[in-house]
């Protein structure tokens, strides 16, 4: 059998993760043969919480689960971590601005990245999740000098997939014969949904649906169905959230399909004339526990312009928190 690795996550005691972690523990996200050791953290008042989930999942009797960590102390839950999913971030109040919500994950994210640059393993791969997620990796990484920027990245595997079922949807096809989704940009209402290159059994998608559609009712349904989800149940995506980090882990660790990509906010190498450096959702391809970009893609005029204007989002961003970077 192999070694165990180390999977610390925040937030554990939340919604997103009581739908995450027994499907860590399952072997669901890193193969079924690969022992794990759950680090998890919470904010103090929520350690009582947390226990009840341990006790949970010690009784599902998981045979790759080793061993199970609750903590309050980031430096022990993020500990020699090999994988960090960061869920945890403080939600959007009444009246809150998106530039004080900013601000205050952006404090959590500088401390939590200077923690990780001085205990977490090297090699350690992050997806964050908690909102607003692009820029929260980004001051995480500023944060954390002695990671490599390519293994910080953000979670726009939800639209992805959001974006696969509204298109099947639309087709009447099934979604397993979907390939080349991509979302660009950001985790936000800017974020691009894009057909371009998606094909469904084989047959471009853009010839089974009109362009009235994909710009008037596709592309605002994808970027704005979290509030369709909140405004439906009182509460933000927790289910389907946790589905997108187990797809998206997986993808990265294990390899994504022969013939596909995925949506991943990564670091920016200039591609498609996109700053490099910003945490940017591509499509890409994994291989051997690596991401690479799919590069030469043509897009239309008004796909690049919807681009732009995502990055201009991520730049504002970047420029509100400055202060947070080391």
């Amino acid at each position: 059998m192999k070694q165990p690795v180390r999977v610390a996550v925040t937030g554990a005691a939340g919604q997103i993760c009581y739908s995450l972690l027994f499907r860590i523990a399952s072997g669901e996200m890193l193969g079924n043969d690969q022992p794990v050791i759950l680090q998890l953290l919470e904010i103090t008042p929520a350690l009582k919480v947390l226990e009840a989930v341990k006790m949970e999942l010690n009784d599902c009797a998981f045979p790759l689960l080793q061993e199970v960590v609750c903590t309050d102390d980031p430096a022990v839950a993020f500990k020699d971590a090999d994988y960090g999913l960061m869920v945890g971030a403080k939600p959007r109040g009444p009246g809150m601005e998106r530039a004080d919500l900013l601000k205050d994950n952006g404090k959590i994210f500088s401390t939590l990245g200077k923690i990780i640059n001085d205990v977490a393993s090297a090699n350690m791969k992050i997806c964050v999740v908690g909102n607003p997620a692009n820029t929260n990796a980004y001051i995480l990484m500023k944060n954390a000098p002695n990671l490599n920027p390519r293994n910080i990245t953000a979670l726009t595997r939800l639209d992805h997939n959001r974006a696969i079922y509204q298109l099947a949807a639309k087709t009447g096809k099934a979604m397993s014969g979907i390939r080349k989704m991509t979302i660009w940009g950001n985790h936000s209402t800017t974020q691009v949904p894009d057909i371009t290159h998606t094909t469904v059994d084989n047959a471009a998608a853009t010839d089974m649906v009109d362009s009235d559609w994909v710009n008037n009712e596709f592309m605002p349904k994808v970027a704005k169905r979290g509030a369709e989800v909140i405004a439906a149940r009182g509460s933000s995506s927790a289910a389907s959230a946790a589905n997108g980090v187990v797809d998206h882990m997986r993808s990265w660790v294990l390899g994504t399909e022969e013939g596909d990509w995925v949506s991943m906010a990564v670091y920016s190498d200039g591609s498609y004339g996109i700053e490099a450096g910003l945490i940017y959702s591509y499509p890409v391809t994994c291989q051997n526990g690596d991401w690479k970009i799919v590069t030469g893609l043509e897009n239309s005029e008004f796909i690049n312009k919807q681009m732009k204007a995502s990055e201009k989002e991520l730049q504002e961003e970047r420029d509100t928190c400055s202060d947070l970077f080391a």
